[in-house]
C-alpha cells in the first residue's frame, strides 16, 4: 500500500494525494456483473430532493454478493479491483461450478487464493462462516444483522469489528465506533479486516476532484440572507445565535435521527464512544 503525493506544481496539486493499494491486480471488470447507473442529479419529478448532487463521472455498478450463499463450494480469486461505488476493494471469485461473483475484499486477500463460505469453514483470512464457530477475539467484517440478509455492517474501507463473547443464542460484537452490539450466533461474518485501510489518508486536493465524484458545492447558512436560511443575515460575521437548523428550520447537528430506537436498544450492550 502506497500513498502518492503529487509535486506542488500548481494550486490543485499542492495538497493532493492518492492511495495506490498493492492488492489491486488490474484487469477489466467482469461484464456479466456490471449494471448501468441512472443519474438523477438529486432530483425527483424535476425538483431537487437531495442537495449538492449532480454531474460526476459516468460509472457502472458492480453486483456485489454480500450473502455469499454458495456454501461449502471453494472459490478462487481471479482478480482484485477498485470499485467506483465504494471505498473498499472488491475481489472477483470463480467457483468450481464456473459461476463468477464479486465480494468485498479483505486486507489479506491475494490473487490465486482459495476461499470458502460455510457454517464450519476453516478459520482463515477471507473465509465466511457462522459467528458461533468463530473464536472470540477474532477480527471480523461484512457482518449480518439478520439471519440470511447478507452483510450489512462493517463493509467500508479499513473497517473491522471484534467478536467479544458468545452467550446463549447471541454474540457480542465490538464495532470500530466503540459500540458493543448483540447479534445472533446464526449470522454469518467474514474473517479479516476490510481492504484499503489507507483510504482515509487520501487528500482530495481540489474542488474539481469532488465534482468528478458527483458532489456539488455546499454554501454555509451563515453566508446566506435571512430569507434563505435561519442562520443568515447580520452585518459581518456573526454567531448563528440559536440551535443549528436546516434551511427549513428543523433541528440539525445533535438531533437524534436513529429510527426505531426502542427496537434497536435491546441489542446495544454499550453505546459508541463520543469523540
Amino acid at each position: 500500500m502506497a500513498i502518492k503525493i503529487y509535486k506542488k506544481n500548481n494550486a490543485g496539486r499542492r495538497f493532493m494525494s492518492i492511495v495506490k493499494p498493492d492488492q489491486v491486480s488490474g484487469g477489466t471488470p467482469e461484464k456479466s456483473l456490471l449494471r448501468p447507473i441512472k443519474k438523477t442529479g438529486g432530483r425527483s419529478n424535476g425538483k431537487i430532493s437531495v442537495r449538492h448532487k449532480g454531474g460526476g463521472h459516468k460509472r457502472m455498478y458492480r453486483l456485489i454478493d454480500f450473502r455469499q450463499d454458495k456454501l461449502d463450494i471453494p472459490a478462487k480469486i481471479l482478480q482484485i479491483e477498485r470499485d467506483p461505488n465504494r471505498s473498499a476493494l472488491i475481489a472477483l471469485l470463480s467457483y468450481r461450478d464456473g459461476e463468477k461473483r464479486y465480494i468485498v475484499a479483505t486486507a489479506g486477500m491475494k490473487v490465486g487464493q482459495e476461499i470458502v463460505s460455510g457454517p464450519e469453514a476453516p478459520i482463515a483470512e477471507g473465509n465466511r462462516l457462522k459467528v458461533r464457530n468463530i473464536p472470540t477475539g477474532t477480527v471480523i467484517s461484512n457482518i449480518e444483522m439478520k439471519i440470511g440478509r447478507g452483510g450489512q455492517i462493517v463493509r467500508s474501507a479499513g473497517s473491522s469489528a471484534t467478536l467479544m463473547a458468545l452467550e446463549g443464542e447471541m454474540a457480542q460484537v465490538k464495532l470500530s465506533s466503540g459500540e458493543v452490539r448483540l447479534i445472533s450466533k446464526e449470522c454469518y461474518a467474514t474473517i479479516g479486516q476490510v481492504s484499503n485501510f489507507e483510504h482515509s489518508s487520501e487528500r482530495i486536493g481540489k474542488a474539481g476532484r469532488n465534482r468528478w465524484k458527483g458532489k456539488r458545492p455546499t454554501v454555509r447558512g451563515s453566508a446566506m440572507n435571512p430569507v434563505d436560511h435561519p442562520h443568515g443575515g447580520g452585518e459581518g460575521r456573526q454567531p448563528i445565535g440559536m440551535h443549528p437548523k436546516t434551511p427549513w428550520g428543523k433541528p440539525a447537528l445533535g438531533k437524534k435521527t436513529r429510527p426505531r430506537q426502542k427496537a434497536s436498544n435491546k441489542y446495544i450492550v454499550k453505546r459508541r464512544v463520543k469523540k
